[in-house]
């Protein structure tokens, strides 16, 4: 594992360390538009090493399709992401797999396959990507389910098991390969707020005692301010702010503060206002539209 937390097993993920001394993930001048929708304008940022970093904002807001190019699930019309230094869009596919060794994702349902034991989920990603004998990927999965408290359910059925449960399953298998980077969906969806505190509680534990950078989609205020060392909120395509947990608390952003505190009126619903008024004096036929209230 990354940050020095090794065992003695061989490296399952060879090649999903990070390299060199640059920064994690760069983003360089991202944009992608579906029509007249667009979703993402001219993004650009670098994440560090080593730190949990927390992209929140207002339903359709272009969260889950930032996510969806940061893995290399969705192409950009303009831009590129780079993990490690390493394309993530390049035209050689031997290239993008290797950028995708060194990260993991956790999604927002856990994708567990409900044919396979929690055992056998896990050790799905080390079975297809990696020739280690069976015995040493037994012990590599059993080692990533104590790390998240999944060690007696090794054998259950992902349908036998909790909702929060199966969060930390879908996060063993996450980092089933000792990834450098883990990206989060919305870790927190469905749970109650003890189960969002555990899992916040593994996020940073993954991150401080083992390194990982970790990338967090999220809209749960408590848990951005429990676990971010930097939060960035999306808005109409761009960045709306982008600062630590506290600079968040302390915005005076009329954007910001709507969100935080969950006002419901305010700079947030009103180009939805303007625009559910256009729809019916023009029929829907509005042109021209961006992020606000696009279900991104």
């Amino acid at each position: 594992m990354s940050g020095g937390a090794q065992t003695n097993l061989p490296n399952p993920g060879r090649d999903s360390g990070l390299s060199g001394e640059g920064p994690a993930i760069v983003v360089r001048n991202l944009s992608k538009r579906y029509g007249d929708l667009v979703v993402l304008e001219n993004l650009s940022f670098e994440l560090e090493r080593g730190k949990v970093y927390v992209i929140m904002g207002p339903s359709g807001c272009g969260k889950s399709t930032l996510l969806r190019h940061l893995i290399g699930a969705e192409t950009p019309d303009n831009g590129e992401v780079l993990i490690d230094g390493v394309d993530m869009h390049s035209n050689d596919r031997k290239v993008r797999d290797e950028a995708r060794r060194k990260f993991g994702v956790l999604f927002q349902s856990a994708a567990l396959l409900n044919g396979l034991t929690v055992a056998e989920n896990v050790a799905l990603p080390i079975q297809r990507h990696t020739d280690l004998p069976k015995s040493t990927i037994d012990l590599m999965v059993k080692l990533k389910l104590e790390l998240v408290g999944m060690g007696s359910a090794a054998d259950k059925y992902p349908y036998e098991i909790s909702g929060g449960m199966k969060k930390r399953a879908g996060l063993a298998r996450a980092i089933a390969l000792d990834p450098a980077i883990v990206f989060y969906d919305e870790p927190s969806a469905g749970l109650d707020p003890v189960m969002i505190g555990v899992i916040d509680k593994l996020i940073m534990d993954l991150t401080n005692k083992l390194g990982i950078t970790a990338v967090v989609i999220t809209h749960e205020m408590p848990s951005i301010f429990r676990i971010a060392d930097e939060v960035m909120m999306l808005f109409g395509g761009r960045f709306a702010f982008r600062g630590t947990p506290q600079q968040l608390r302390n915005s005076t952003d009329p954007l910001v503060r709507q969100f935080i505190n969950g006002d419901p009126e305010g700079p947030i619903n009103a180009p939805r206002q303007l625009a559910e008024l256009s729809d019916k004096l023009l029929g829907g036929s509005r042109r021209g539209q961006t992020a606000q209230g696009a279900g991104a």
